[in-house]
Protein backbone atom coordinates (compact mmCIF):
# COMPACT_ATOMS: atom_id res chain seq x y z
CA UNK A 1 0.00 0.00 0.00
CA UNK A 2 3.06 2.26 0.75
CA UNK A 3 4.13 1.49 -2.41
CA UNK A 4 1.50 2.23 -4.64
CA UNK A 5 0.15 5.41 -2.69
CA UNK A 6 3.12 7.39 -0.83
CA UNK A 7 6.74 6.19 -2.07
CA UNK A 8 6.54 8.05 -5.18
CA UNK A 9 6.45 11.28 -3.39
CA UNK A 10 7.95 9.98 0.43
CA UNK A 11 10.84 7.30 -1.58
CA UNK A 12 11.03 3.48 -0.96
CA UNK A 13 12.75 4.11 2.36
CA UNK A 14 10.49 7.11 3.43
CA UNK A 15 13.39 9.75 3.20
CA UNK A 16 11.56 11.71 0.84
CA UNK A 17 14.41 13.46 -2.05
CA UNK A 18 14.13 16.20 -4.33
CA UNK A 19 12.09 18.39 -2.00
CA UNK A 20 9.64 15.65 -0.83
CA UNK A 21 8.81 15.59 2.87
CA UNK A 22 10.50 12.68 4.67
CA UNK A 23 7.86 11.10 6.76
CA UNK A 24 10.98 9.52 9.07
CA UNK A 25 11.78 12.87 10.58
CA UNK A 26 8.09 14.60 10.57
CA UNK A 27 6.81 15.74 13.56
CA UNK A 28 3.57 14.78 12.84
CA UNK A 29 4.85 10.90 11.69
CA UNK A 30 6.61 10.83 15.01
CA UNK A 31 4.17 11.79 17.01
CA UNK A 32 1.31 9.25 15.44
CA UNK A 33 1.08 5.92 16.81
CA UNK A 34 -1.32 3.91 14.94
CA UNK A 35 -2.19 6.19 11.74
CA UNK A 36 -4.62 8.40 13.58
CA UNK A 37 -2.81 11.45 12.69
CA UNK A 38 -1.73 10.41 9.60
CA UNK A 39 -5.11 9.61 8.24
CA UNK A 40 -6.63 13.08 8.02
CA UNK A 41 -3.16 13.80 6.07
CA UNK A 42 -4.16 11.13 3.63
CA UNK A 43 -7.66 11.31 3.56
CA UNK A 44 -7.90 15.48 3.14
CA UNK A 45 -4.33 16.19 1.89
CA UNK A 46 -2.58 18.82 2.30
CA UNK A 47 -2.81 21.35 -1.18
CA UNK A 48 -0.52 24.01 0.27
CA UNK A 49 2.08 20.95 -0.07
CA UNK A 50 0.98 19.94 -2.92
CA UNK A 51 -0.23 16.28 -1.51
CA UNK A 52 -3.99 15.49 -2.69
CA UNK A 53 -6.99 14.10 -0.74
CA UNK A 54 -6.39 10.23 -1.43
CA UNK A 55 -9.53 7.53 -0.79
CA UNK A 56 -7.47 5.43 1.62
CA UNK A 57 -9.67 3.57 3.92
CA UNK A 58 -8.57 3.17 7.91
CA UNK A 59 -7.71 -0.02 8.33
CA UNK A 60 -4.94 0.11 5.33
CA UNK A 61 -3.58 3.95 6.70
CA UNK A 62 -2.68 2.14 9.62
CA UNK A 63 -1.16 -0.26 7.85
CA UNK A 64 0.65 2.25 5.44
CA UNK A 65 1.79 3.78 9.32
CA UNK A 66 2.93 0.50 10.47
CA UNK A 67 4.85 0.18 7.92
CA UNK A 68 6.35 3.57 7.99
CA UNK A 69 7.14 3.36 11.97
CA UNK A 70 9.13 0.22 11.19
CA UNK A 71 11.89 2.43 10.12
CA UNK A 72 14.37 3.03 12.36
CA UNK A 73 15.21 6.83 12.97
CA UNK A 74 18.56 7.80 13.18
CA UNK A 75 21.21 8.47 10.61
CA UNK A 76 21.54 7.95 6.95
CA UNK A 77 22.52 4.52 6.74
CA UNK A 78 20.75 3.08 9.25
CA UNK A 79 17.38 4.67 8.25
CA UNK A 80 17.58 3.24 5.13
CA UNK A 81 15.97 -0.26 4.19
CA UNK A 82 18.29 -2.76 3.96
CA UNK A 83 18.24 -5.51 1.29
CA UNK A 84 17.27 -9.05 2.30
CA UNK A 85 20.19 -11.03 2.66
CA UNK A 86 21.67 -13.01 -0.25
CA UNK A 87 22.97 -15.35 1.52
CA UNK A 88 21.08 -19.20 1.32
CA UNK A 89 23.82 -21.77 1.98
CA UNK A 90 24.93 -24.08 4.71
CA UNK A 91 27.37 -22.60 6.94
CA UNK A 92 28.15 -25.35 8.59
CA UNK A 93 28.63 -27.47 5.23
CA UNK A 94 30.37 -24.72 3.66
CA UNK A 95 32.71 -24.84 7.08
CA UNK A 96 33.44 -28.79 6.35
CA UNK A 97 33.69 -28.02 2.48
CA UNK A 98 36.10 -25.61 3.21
CA UNK A 99 38.70 -27.72 5.90
CA UNK A 100 38.43 -30.96 3.52
CA UNK A 101 39.85 -28.30 0.45
CA UNK A 102 42.14 -26.39 2.74
CA UNK A 103 43.72 -29.85 3.97
CA UNK A 104 44.16 -31.47 0.44
CA UNK A 105 46.65 -30.30 -2.38
CA UNK A 106 45.63 -27.42 -4.33
CA UNK A 107 42.94 -26.38 -1.92
CA UNK A 108 42.98 -23.04 -0.08
CA UNK A 109 45.81 -21.11 0.77
CA UNK A 110 45.39 -19.40 4.40
CA UNK A 111 45.82 -15.57 5.35
CA UNK A 112 49.40 -15.56 4.35
CA UNK A 113 48.70 -17.28 1.06
CA UNK A 114 46.45 -14.22 0.08
CA UNK A 115 48.60 -11.34 0.65
CA UNK A 116 51.32 -9.81 -1.21
CA UNK A 117 50.53 -11.93 -3.91
CA UNK A 118 52.40 -10.93 -7.06
CA UNK A 119 51.33 -9.69 -9.98
CA UNK A 120 50.71 -11.50 -13.53
CA UNK A 121 53.84 -11.64 -15.46
CA UNK A 122 53.81 -12.73 -19.27
CA UNK A 123 56.52 -14.02 -21.33
CA UNK A 124 56.54 -12.80 -25.01
CA UNK A 125 58.46 -14.60 -27.71
CA UNK A 126 58.68 -12.61 -31.00
CA UNK A 127 59.20 -14.58 -34.41
CA UNK A 128 62.51 -12.82 -34.59
CA UNK A 129 64.29 -11.39 -31.77
CA UNK A 130 65.13 -12.09 -28.11
CA UNK A 131 61.89 -12.94 -25.50
CA UNK A 132 61.02 -10.10 -23.19
CA UNK A 133 59.48 -10.71 -20.00
CA UNK A 134 57.67 -8.41 -17.78
CA UNK A 135 54.65 -7.67 -15.39
CA UNK A 136 51.17 -8.07 -17.96
CA UNK A 137 49.51 -4.87 -18.43
CA UNK A 138 46.77 -6.26 -20.90
CA UNK A 139 46.06 -8.50 -23.15
CA UNK A 140 43.79 -9.45 -25.86
CA UNK A 141 42.84 -10.86 -29.00
CA UNK A 142 44.80 -7.99 -30.44
CA UNK A 143 47.66 -6.56 -28.41
CA UNK A 144 49.60 -7.75 -25.33
CA UNK A 145 51.05 -5.35 -23.41
CA UNK A 146 53.40 -5.58 -20.21
CA UNK A 147 56.13 -3.46 -17.93
CA UNK A 148 59.44 -4.26 -18.23
CA UNK A 149 61.76 -4.53 -15.39
CA UNK A 150 62.80 -0.71 -15.90
CA UNK A 151 59.10 0.16 -15.89
CA UNK A 152 58.96 0.88 -19.35
CA UNK A 153 55.77 -0.45 -21.44
CA UNK A 154 55.81 -2.69 -24.48
CA UNK A 155 53.15 -3.51 -26.63
CA UNK A 156 53.24 -6.35 -29.54
CA UNK A 157 50.76 -6.95 -31.83
CA UNK A 158 49.36 -10.31 -31.68
CA UNK A 159 47.94 -12.34 -34.90
CA UNK A 160 46.84 -15.59 -33.78
CA UNK A 161 49.52 -17.88 -32.30
CA UNK A 162 51.95 -14.88 -33.29
CA UNK A 163 53.86 -13.93 -31.44
CA UNK A 164 54.26 -16.77 -28.81
CA UNK A 165 52.86 -15.70 -25.10
CA UNK A 166 52.53 -16.78 -21.45
CA UNK A 167 50.90 -15.67 -18.93
CA UNK A 168 52.31 -16.74 -15.52
CA UNK A 169 49.42 -15.93 -13.32
CA UNK A 170 50.44 -17.04 -9.54
CA UNK A 171 46.61 -16.51 -8.86
CA UNK A 172 46.05 -19.18 -11.63
CA UNK A 173 45.39 -22.67 -9.15
CA UNK A 174 42.36 -20.83 -7.28
CA UNK A 175 40.92 -19.57 -10.77
CA UNK A 176 41.06 -22.78 -12.31
CA UNK A 177 39.61 -24.50 -9.08
CA UNK A 178 36.18 -22.34 -9.82
CA UNK A 179 35.51 -24.71 -12.41
CA UNK A 180 35.23 -27.34 -9.81
CA UNK A 181 32.94 -25.43 -7.40
CA UNK A 182 29.18 -26.28 -7.74
CA UNK A 183 26.98 -23.55 -6.98
CA UNK A 184 26.16 -25.42 -3.69
CA UNK A 185 29.49 -25.40 -3.03
CA UNK A 186 30.13 -22.29 -3.44
CA UNK A 187 26.81 -20.75 -1.80
CA UNK A 188 27.99 -23.01 1.46
CA UNK A 189 31.46 -21.20 1.61
CA UNK A 190 30.06 -17.62 1.46
CA UNK A 191 27.54 -18.72 3.99
CA UNK A 192 30.55 -20.16 6.25
CA UNK A 193 32.92 -17.22 5.52
CA UNK A 194 30.33 -14.51 6.45
CA UNK A 195 30.05 -15.81 9.98
CA UNK A 196 33.97 -15.97 10.02
CA UNK A 197 35.03 -12.84 11.87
Amino acid sequence: MYGVNCAFCHGSDARGGEGRPNLLRAELVLNDRNGELIAPVVQNGRADRGMPAMAVSMPRIVDIAAFVHSFRVGGYDVSRMRPPSIVVGDPKAGEAYFKTARAGRGGFGGPAAASNVPPATVTVTPASGPKVEGRLVRIDDFIVTLTLADGMPRTFRRDGETPKVAIHDPLQPHKDLLRRYSDTDIHNLTAYLVTVK
